[in-house]
């Protein structure tokens, strides 16, 4: 029994001590005695207040002093009825109360050392118990696995048994046609064996005609044989000369390549040099189209000076605003043409749908803009001014307002 179980007897005991009526240090001393005598613990205040759950701080004190004064006094022995002198008796008591308590410690020892020796004892028998689990557990597990092979060996048998008697009753209609199949075998072996002695018949006779087909053919065979080997003498007559002028041809052929490689060597060459020269060409010509392309830009530029110059800024601003304001007829614009071209401006936006960005076409002689959002158009009209004025205000109806 370890401490915490020997400790639910003692409070057990308190209880039923309570039960029958026991005053608080009849309680303590009860207590104190278990925890000194049968536990080997030195009796405390929180010790003996946690067993009785009862006394106050002071009371339960007292209660282990009046314990250990009782302990004391049953550890005095007199010893009386001779001539000892009082001192002597008192010390022999004194002696023999010492040895009680050596007693007492030394019971307490080896009641420790047992109760150690069983607590190992318990840990093996715990550990030997869980390793009986373990193996306990592994061997339920086996046990599972085994049945469940079993239950799919028993499916597998009736699959089996099930297999077998298809196979028996296949196997009877099978004998069936085997019989059957047999007969008409012997049938066709009787069948047979009568188109046997026939065909043994004509091949004896065929034989014969082979036989004589034979002896024709080595005749033929030996005169085919005297034309061929004339055949060969009178051809090697004739190849002779053939093989004389094929040398002259072979060596004719390798002079022929040897000028072959030599010209396409020399062709190799001419086509690098080609390229050479249609890359620099290229270049060249890039160059020129560049130069072509700043020349006419700068071209552009000077008529487009030359064109600002004719007039003043002030005047140009003068006549786009009354083109804005609708004080130019289609007789004005018609007067000033595309004097003013260079100096418009076409718009950045849309006068209708505000998202498109307009974009200037040329229409035949004349000028288009429109929107390609919204397709709102100015018309073709004669100069980009007018294009424009029409564009931005579409109201117009050809007359100065």
């Amino acid at each position: 029994m370890n401490i915490d179980e020997e400790r639910n007897a003692i409070r057990q005991e308190l209880e039923s001590l309570r039960t029958s009526g026991a005053h608080r240090r009849e309680l303590s001393l009860h207590a104190c005695k278990r925890l000194f005598f049968d536990l080997g613990i030195r009796p405390s205040s929180a010790a003996v207040r946690e067993l009785t759950q009862t006394g106050s701080a002071s009371d339960i004190p007292k209660d282990i002093d009046h314990f250990w004064e009782r302990i004391r006094d049953a550890s005095r022995v007199r010893i009386g009825g001779g001539a000892i002198p009082p001192s002597l008796e008192e010390k022999a008591g004194e002696l023999l109360g010492a040895l009680y308590e050596n007693a007492v410690s030394a019971a307490g020892q080896r009641f420790d050392e047992e109760r150690r020796h069983a607590s190992e004892a318990l840990d093996r028998t715990t550990s030997a118990l869980r390793e009986a689990q373990i193996r306990q557990e592994t061997a339920h597990d086996a046990w599972q696995r085994a049945e469940t092979r079993a239950e799919v060996a028993l499916t597998r048998v009736r699959e089996l048994e099930a297999q077998i008697g298809a196979s028996a009753a296949l196997r009877v209609s099978e004998d069936d046609v085997l019989r059957a199949t047999v007969a008409r075998l012997e049938m066709e072996k009787s069948r047979l064996e009568q188109r046997l002695e026939t065909e043994q018949a004509t091949n004896a006779s065929l034989h014969e005609r082979i036989e004589a087909l034979h002896q024709e053919l080595r005749v033929s065979t030996e005169h085919y044989a005297n034309q061929i080997k004339d055949a060969i003498a009178e051809a090697e007559r004739r190849v002779k000369p053939m093989l004389v002028e094929l040398d002259s041809l072979r060596s004719m052929a390798s002079t022929y390549q040897a000028g072959i490689r030599d010209a396409s060597r020399k062709e190799f060459d001419f086509i690098q040099q080609l390229s050479a020269a249609k890359s620099r060409g290229d270049r060249l010509e890039a160059q020129t189209r560049e130069q072509s392309d700043e020349i006419d830009a700068l071209t552009r530029e000077l008529a487009a000076a030359r064109e600002r110059g004719a007039l003043s800024p002030e005047v140009t601003g003068l006549i786009r605003s009354w083109a804005q304001a609708g004080r130019f007829a289609d007789a004005d614009f018609a007067s000033l043409g595309t004097a003013l071209d260079a100096h418009i401006e076409l718009p950045s936006h849309c006068p209708k749908c505000a998202d498109g960005e307009p974009e200037l076409a040329r229409d035949g002689d004349g000028y288009e803009l429109s929107c390609p959002e919204c397709e709102h158009s100015s018309g073709a009209k004669r100069s980009r001014l007018e294009a424009v004025t029409h564009f931005m205000h579409p109201q117009r109806t050809g007359s100065p307002a």
